[in-house]
């Protein structure tokens, strides 16, 4: 193990010391009455930088926006991409950006931390509760109301559906807050995963896919890859690509390349590669349904509303699966090949 992963590894452990004992109360306690609580300026604390992770958040902040039109929501993340995915979030004020690697940026940093400190913030909101580092933000953040986002005795996962998901629970967390508050109950569906295409990005996706597989027939996307043990080998997917092509010959099939540029069916299917996560979103909006494993781009494809079918044999489905636009997840160990494709013909017509 290279020296700067242990340190990480120590610093991971140290961070979960330091924070284990912070915010242990669900709720802030309340001295307004309902009439006069103002929500003008929101933190929302996830300190990461993956793209599903990102993603998973959208929700949220939707939710936030819907009950507080005219508030400003400041992002504190980790690294260069929030900004990109929610560019055409209005709402969205600041981004504070911690660098990706920070024992080689240690300035920058510290630098970050400190400017969590400069604004007074109506609400503040730890989106995922084991997170050290968003504990941490959430507690030296100034604000009026902070949100941990623990869930004591189980109560939110009681009284929601479906709250072990991670786009999800931190929407149903915020609205039992506003009952807390003494507000309105807010019901309905959780907003779906949104890039927040604009038509323009739309059409040059559209344009990419016809230069691509042509025009005239139904386009299904693939995501051969994924990171560590949710990536499925080379023979699985050679299995699933040879009776795909057989099951839909009337389909184009259009595989949706990584950041490393690989492919598990050997780049037998036309294929798409890009480093820029808004023209791939673009991409498989323009295509009719998209399987992959649990991944970044599954997350992606789920939030440009094409119906997704995410494959998951080691992570749980429930906490991370797509829903919404007839999107779910599939446990590849309990179905069959077979059975994954009559869910794609069930969405495909």
């Amino acid at each position: 193990m290279g020296i700067l992963k242990k340190i990480n590894r120590r610093r991971r452990a140290f961070m979960k010391g330091l924070t284990k004992n912070i915010g242990s109360c669900s709720y802030p306690k309340i001295k307004e009455t309902p009439e006069d609580i103002k929500i003008e300026k929101v933190l929302v604390c996830r300190p990461n930088g993956r793209l599903g992770n990102l993603l998973l958040v959208t929700p949220l902040v939707q939710e936030i926006t819907a009950v507080f039109p005219n508030c400003k929501i400041d992002l504190m993340v980790k690294g260069n991409l929030a900004p990109i995915l929610f560019e055409n979030y209005d709402a969205i004020d600041h981004t504070i950006k911690l660098p990706k690697k920070p024992f080689k940026s240690l300035f920058k940093y510290f630098q970050k931390w400190t400017a969590i400190r400069r604004t007074r913030y109506d609400l503040i909101i730890n989106v995922v509760s084991y997170s050290s580092s968003g504990r941490l933000a959430t507690w030296i953040a100034r604000g009026k109301y902070k949100l941990f986002g623990n869930d004591e005795g189980g109560l939110i996962a009681s009284r929601y559906e479906n709250a072990q998901h991670m786009a999800k629970f931190p929407v149903y967390y915020f609205r039992d807050f506003l009952l807390h508050c003494g507000l309105p109950e807010r019901s309905g569906a959780v907003p779906l995963l949104d890039l927040k295409l604009s038509t323009a990005e739309l059409e040059k996706g559209k344009g990419i896919v016809q230069n691509i597989v042509g025009d005239g027939k139904k386009t299904i996307a693939l995501f051969t890859y994924a990171t560590g043990h949710k990536c499925y080998s080379c023979d699985w997917w050679a299995q699933f690509y040879e009776a795909l092509k057989q099951a839909f010959p009337e389909c184009n099939i259009l595989e949706i390349l990584p950041i490393e540029k690989v492919s598990q069916i050997s780049f037998q299917a036309p294929a798409f590669y890009s480093k820029d996560v808004r023209e791939i979103g673009a991409v498989i909006a323009n295509t009719d349904v998209f399987v992959g494993a649990d991944s970044g781009i599954m997350h992606l494809a789920s939030s440009v509303q094409t119906p997704t079918i995410g494959l998951f044999s080691v992570t749980d489905s429930t906490t991370y699966q797509p829903y919404g636009n007839n999107s779910l997840g599939v446990n590849t160990e309990e179905i069959g090949i077979e059975a994954c494709l009559a869910l794609i013909r069930s969405r495909i017509g």
